[in-house]
């Protein structure tokens, strides 16, 4: 049977056909309806009913969010889509589309649909880490999404950045209400104020990563200090986990030296040495989202 995911993102929503051996039919796309929930329902049926007609067939249909659907009440929480926070958005999807739709944080999608057929495939346990705007994380065992008890299985960027140094307790302050997580250190945002820190001047993580590759040396210790931490925050998992293989996604799994000096530093912070996790980055990039919802049939716990 068809598979259609959903990748419900703050500036555009993004749907995907699969057949069912996971060949790609057909991608559109439309601007998200921000701050406006009755709006995102129909855009999300409206892509749905798009796609079949255009296919000829009906699908099952999962969604990838950009936060945690509650279990048992359906409520959504942690959404950075402030809008859907408090909404049963499974249930009044199911009720628009007349068929049961299964919800998902994006990142557990990601972990999922590279556990299904990208860089985890053929590993049992799959930790996937998001590193774009923030930091995120989803978990895989056995190609299933794993939830955990209170659905926030996988969110180690709230989780304080291990080991911190002197110049980095208590850290900055997060949107959660602490100080020091992760995603305050470890993602392109925490990047370029890391580097403002340093040298007082403003740039996205992106422009840090363009300067370093321009000779700048201050750009080029802002990301050293980046893969440092990236390794603690890597341990941390390894030590709770223990996962087969972590699979990076977002806009800083195109750092191409994460792959070459994390490994090192990851092996010198475990627990007794010797930690030989891989490191991959994600083999469908920007796509694993959206591909990891459509796999949501029949892959969840």
């Amino acid at each position: 049977m068809m598979r259609i995911g959903i990748d419900l993102g703050g500036t555009k929503i993004e749907a995907l056909a699969l057949a069912a051996d996971g060949e790609e039919l057909r991608r559109i796309r439309v601007e998200t309806p921000r701050h406006d929930y009755a709006k995102t329902l129909n855009a999300i049926a409206g892509l749905v009913h798009t796609l079949e007609t255009d296919l000829g067939q009906q699908a099952t249909v999962g969604v990838g969010i950009p936060g945690t659907v509650m279990r048992p009440s359906g409520l959504v929480k942690n959404a950075n889509s402030t809008w859907i926070i408090g909404q049963p958005l499974e249930r009044d999807l199911s009720a628009a589309l007349d068929r049961e739709v299964r919800c998902e944080n994006d990142a557990n999608c990601l972990a999922l649909s590279e556990a299904t057929d990208g860089s985890g495939a053929g590993y049992r346990v799959v930790f996937a880490v998001i590193l774009g705007t923030g930091c995120g994380g989803g978990l895989s065992i056995d190609a299933r999404v794993h939830e955990g008890r209170n659905s926030v299985a996988g969110e180690w960027g709230h989780n304080s950045l291990p080991w911190p140094r002197g110049d980095e307790f208590p850290g900055p302050a997060c949107y959660c209400g602490k100080s020091g997580c992760i995603e305050t250190w470890i993602s392109g945002t925490a990047l370029g104020k890391d580097y403002e820190r340093a040298t007082g001047a403003p740039l996205s993580g992106k422009e840090v990563v363009d300067a370093a590759d321009g000779g700048d040396a201050q750009a080029e210790a802002a990301i050293r200090r980046l893969e440092d931490r990236i390794a603690r925050g890597f341990a941390s998992l390894v030590n709770v986990i223990d996962p087969d293989v972590i699979v990076v996604g977002g806009g800083l799994s195109r750092l191409g030296s994460l792959y070459r000096n994390v490994p090192a530093l990851l092996e010198s912070y475990g627990f007794g040495g010797g930690i030989k996790t891989p490191i991959v980055p994600a083999l469908h990039g920007d796509s694993s989202g959206v591909r990891g919802a459509a796999w949501l049939w029949p892959n969840r716990s």
